[in-house]
Formats: C-alpha cells, structure tokens, sequence
C-alpha cells in the first residue's frame, strides 16, 4: 500500500509543478538602452511623439529598464480607460537597425501598481509598488 502512496503522490506533484504559471514578464532587446521618451498619451495603439521627458541618465534608464523587465503579465485583464504616458525606449544602434520599443503606461497612485501594454497589443502588465514609486519620483515630483 505504501509503495502505491507514494507513486500516487509524487504524480500528483508532478502534475502539481507542470500546471503551475510562470510568471510572464515583459521583454526588451538584449541591447544598450541609450534613451527612453515620454510623452502624454493621445490614446490606445498609437505614439504621441510631442516628447515631454527625456531621460539618458544611467539611473533613470536603470529605473525604467528594471521596471519594465519586471512587470508582470496580468491575463484577463483588459484596460478600461486612455493611458496617461506613452514610453519610447531607443536602444544604442549605429545604423538604426534596432526598433523603438512603444510602451503605454498608466501611473498607479503612490504605492500602488502602475500599468504597461505594449503599443501593438492589449496585454496588461503591472509594475510593483515600488517602481510606481520610483516613476512618480521622474514623472509627477519633476513637474
């Protein structure tokens, strides 16, 4: 009987480790971000180009590089309301080979979550607490 327990039980763990979710991040290239632009959304699916903060300081790259690499997908959530930020990262690049990643961001209040989707899609992200945090501090204090 025990011999019997214990396949039953390590299959049922087995089970228990292939079905459980990994949490899904966002991605960037695997290359030198040298800049990212914000400026005001006009709305889902496009880029208002009418920049309003640039930053290619190494801490507010590192801010905003860690925030989005750390942003965690959210399924079934949709968005309901106009982002407030779109976010342009530009990667080092001496031919232009490499693309602009389009971000919507929608801030979340201090110590609360804020919110990526990618331009071109409708997956949502949240960020921690703590990079809301650290994105108020560039975004909202700088005003």
């Amino acid at each position: 009987m025990k011999p019997i327990f214990s396949i039953i039980f390590i299959s049922f763990l087995s089970l228990m480790g292939c079905s459980s979710q990994h949490d899904e991040t966002m991605t960037l290239l695997d290359e030198k971000v040298v800049e990212v632009k914000v400026s005001e959304s006009k709305g889902l699916g496009g880029m208002n180009e009418d920049i309003i903060y640039s930053f290619k300081d190494q801490k507010s790259l590192n801010i905003f590089e860690t925030a989005i690499r750390t942003a965690i997908e959210q399924p079934g959530e949709k968005v309901v309301s106009e982002p407030e930020y779109d976010v342009m990262v530009e990667y080092k690049s001496s031919n232009g080979e490499f693309p602009t990643h389009g971000l919507h961001l929608w801030l979340g209040k201090e110590d609360e979550v804020s919110t990526f989707v990618y331009i071109a899609d409708d997956v949502v992200y949240h960020t921690s607490p703590k990079m809301t945090n650290k994105f108020r501090m560039l975004l909202v204090e700088s005003e």
